[in-house]
């Protein structure tokens, strides 16, 4: 199931308030700012800062 539109356009990184990109099909939710990677658990997303995903990208 996707995440609902409304929900998206308001949803903002908790720690530097910034936008996030969905991506479907790794079911998370990313902020490139940040470079931090947010769960989506049974279509719910995890915005806890302890619960994010830092991206490696080096």
């Amino acid at each position: 199931m996707a995440l609902d539109k409304e929900l998206l356009e308001i949803l903002v990184c908790p720690k530097c308030k910034g936008d996030l990109v969905y991506k479907e099909a790794e079911y998370f939710l990313i902020c490139n700012a940040c470079k931090l990677k947010y769960p989506i658990q049974d279509d719910i997303p995890v915005m806890l800062i302890d619960k994010a995903i830092k991206i490696d990208k080096s």
